[in-house]
């Protein structure tokens, strides 16, 4: 310890009890109360109007819905893989004409027999 803080005095060194507050009069706990017989209502409304449980369930639709959106993904998925390779290409083109190099561009044969 530093000779500063070795004469301190009894007042830094009290304790300051801290007391609970007393709860408002209108304040209702969300959580089961053991002074109650049930669990208090929680401050909002149930979810029961967000099951939609009285509507019938249409499996049929809900499952072509899901497979169109599984194949919009897949759909994206390979044009995004197609888009890499395009851009992985033209980026071997580039560096082969930038170093100087003649004859970069691949040569389609079955176009020159035409």
């Amino acid at each position: 310890m530093s000779p500063e803080r070795s004469d301190a005095t009894d007042d830094e060194h009290r304790v300051v009890p801290f007391r609970r507050r007393s709860a408002p009069a209108d304040w209702r706990p969300w959580h089961w109360s053991p002074r109650t017989s049930h669990p208090a209502s929680p401050p909002v409304g149930g979810l029961e109007k967000y099951e939609g449980g009285a509507e019938e369930d249409n499996y049929r639709h809900r499952m072509l819905v899901n497979l169109a959106a599984f194949l919009v993904t897949v759909a994206l998925a390979v044009a995004g893989a197609w888009l890499v390779m395009q851009l992985a290409e033209m980026r071997k083109n580039q560096d082969c004409v930038l170093s100087g190099r003649r004859n970069c561009a691949p040569i389609d044969v079955k176009t020159m027999e035409r």
